[in-house]
């Protein structure tokens, strides 16, 4: 592949003073001598994935677009994507990092936009209904993602498990991880989670098996890892993605790590250590990383920190 962009549809954080860099393009704060509209922030990812490449020697270069997640609110994405010039009708499949509202809710706006069949990749347990209980005893049921909902609108479910290449497996350009193994020590998913399942009734459901990541290979440079939240743990994302990638160089990851709040601080340290050992070109880390775990990858790795912000287009 000789190039991916990966533009920031939906983010917790919008900063419109943010200025340009080599690899950041920031949205401009006008047209026709008027101020745009700020863009919708929210605890929510959504990413549009454009890559380039050839498949021929020489010969013309190809593209495609893939929608990663939908964001929270039902029509931020959609919002959003107006405000940038962003037409949501290119979007040649869609790609579900895994199956929590803030990830899928805008789905039926997006594909109303789309307005003709596509593809959705998510893993099988995207669409369990799942809750989440805390030690305080509070019990929150999750919306759910409802694939008869998603085929009324001519979506077809494509249910992976393992990984699949985009545009096809024949010749992939992109991968979806698929289910990510778990490997380390202090990468614990996500306690609170637990799940109904058929025949077992309600039961601990902590690791969030679907979560999967988006990954190139960027001629020259090495991956690019798109993560949506990491409840696998960024760094056994990491991990993964070089297997599966089938290098030790990592160009950039971005997206969410999923080190904010109480439950993860014990995590930050040895997770930005073995990032820091990775050695990334660049580290984007958005969504539910959280500012204690920014503010650490900020300090232990200043020169490859690149702040984010709903609307930026990251190219690599």
């Amino acid at each position: 592949m000789s190039k991916i962009a990966v533009t920031l549809l939906m983010d917790n954080v919008t900063d419109r003073l943010l200025p340009d860099s080599p690899h950041a393009q920031r949205p401009p704060l006008g047209r026709d001598e008027k101020f745009l509209p700020a863009p919708i922030a929210e605890h929510g990812f959504s990413a549009l994935i454009d890559i380039e490449y050839n498949d021929a020697w020489n010969g013309p270069a190809q593209r495609n677009t893939y929608l990663f997640d939908s964001g929270t609110s039902e029509n931020g994405v959609v919002f959003n994507s107006d405000l940038f010039g962003i037409q949501l009708q290119k979007v040649d499949a869609i790609v579900l990092s895994h199956g929590h509202f803030d990830h899928f809710t805008g789905l039926a706006s997006v594909l109303k936009r789309i307005s003709r069949p596509v593809k959705l990749y998510a893993h099988p347990d995207a669409f369990l209904k799942r809750w989440d209980i805390f030690p305080d005893g509070t019990r929150l049921i999750n919306p759910v993602l409802d694939e008869t909902v998603l085929k009324a609108h001519g979506v077809a479910v494509q249910k992976n498990v393992g990984p699949t290449g985009l545009p096809d497996e024949k010749s992939p350009r992109l991968v979806v991880s698929g289910q990510i193994p778990r490997e380390t020590s202090y990468e614990k998913g996500f306690p609170p989670e637990y799940a109904e399942v058929e025949g077992k009734g309600l039961v601990h459901d902590p690791l969030i098996k679907d979560d999967q990541a988006l990954i190139a290979n960027v001629q020259g440079k090495g991956l690019v890892i798109v993560s949506g939240c990491g409840h696998a743990g960024i760094i056994n994302t990491i991990n993964y993605a070089k297997r599966l990638g089938g290098t030790e160089k990592i160009h950039a990851v971005l997206g969410g790590f999923h080190l904010s709040g109480a439950l993860y601080e014990d995590a930050i340290e040895p997770t930005v250590s073995d990032l820091k050992s990775a050695d990334p070109g660049y580290v984007v880390p958005c969504h539910c990383t959280g500012w204690r775990a920014i503010n650490t990858i900020i300090q232990r790795m200043p020169e490859k920190f690149i702040q984010p912000s709903v609307g930026t287009r990251f190219v690599f």
